[in-house]
């Protein structure tokens, strides 16, 4: 069985906690950890790929399991066949391990002891420094000291922050994200995180009744992102995707892909702000 950009199955490895993926977004094999396998998350997003989601947060999870896990994981892509036997030749390069999965990984009881694993699994085998750790988070519970401790940790070991910003307003996050959030507590909390670790805007794209984002809702994002540099907050730039796996709530029926030429423009507009931008159509 290869892997590909469309097949992000949780039960590829047959782990509980640990999953292979090859990431657009990372630009070869990312290693995923699920701290989330109740499929419970606090946001909703309209484009996400998780069967059976809840609301909830992540559960007590088997810490020696996920250390296991991983290290037998690790063990096959680095010293075993596991790139040539599962993974197209172009895409055969370990890039990162990633805190993903089926729902917002510092909801986890155990998010920085899940951390602490992972950076003892790097130095055991040598990857410390030459391969990235990243987050990938709402950002809604930054403030809690146990994720503030485990940003301290990404911060240590060279880590980085994929933090979402679909939308640009309130209004339109409730929507997209199902998520009842003030858009200036959102940016505070993206400031807080960009000011400990270097932090990526990720937004997603999509067309929902086959018509992309309006004009508007396109502006209100753009003047955020704006507004972010003036006040100088240092963050890397924005990864800008469209939907590459089909939704599965109920009402991602109604959302469809983007073409690569619009994500293309927006990118320009987003780039003529003076960002930096990476583009996964």
């Amino acid at each position: 069985m290869r892997l590909t950009t469309t097949n992000h199955d949780r039960d590829f490895s047959g782990m509980r906690y640990v999953y292979p993926v090859i990431s657009r977004r990372a630009q070869g094999v990312s290693i995923g950890i699920n701290l989330n396998p109740n499929k419970a998350c606090n946001w909703r997003c309209v484009y996400c790929q998780v069967a059976d989601l809840k609301r909830g947060a992540g559960p007590t999870i088997d810490l020696d399991l996920l250390q296991d896990e991983l290290s037998s994981l690790l063990d096959a892509v680095v010293r075993g066949d596991f790139m040539e036997t599962h993974v197209p030749e172009e895409a055969r390069v370990l890039k990162d391990i990633a805190f993903s999965g089926d729902g917002e990984s510092t909801s986890s009881p155990q998010f920085l002891e899940s951390l602490e694993k992972v950076a003892n699994l790097l130095d055991r085998f040598g990857l410390k420094g030459k391969i990235n750790v990243v987050l990938i988070t709402n950002g809604s519970l930054v403030q809690k000291p146990e994720v503030q401790k485990g940003l301290r940790v990404l911060s240590d070991l060279g880590g980085e922050v994929w933090f979402k910003l679909d939308r640009g307003s309130s209004e339109a996050i409730k929507e997209v994200n199902g998520a009842v959030i003030d858009i200036d507590r959102h940016l505070v909390n993206l400031e807080t995180t960009a000011r400990r670790v270097p932090t990526w805007i990720q937004t997603c794209m999509f067309a929902k009744d086959g018509q992309p984002p309006t004009e508007e809702e396109i502006d209100d994002y753009l003047c955020i992102l704006g507004n972010l540099i003036l006040a100088e907050v240092s963050v890397q730039g924005v990864l800008l995707y469209g939907m590459a796996r089909p939704p599965m709530l109920p009402e991602g029926t109604r959302l469809s892909q983007l073409e690569s030429k619009w994500l293309e423009n927006l990118g320009g507009r987003i780039r003529a702000l003076g960002l930096q931008v990476r583009v996964s159509a």
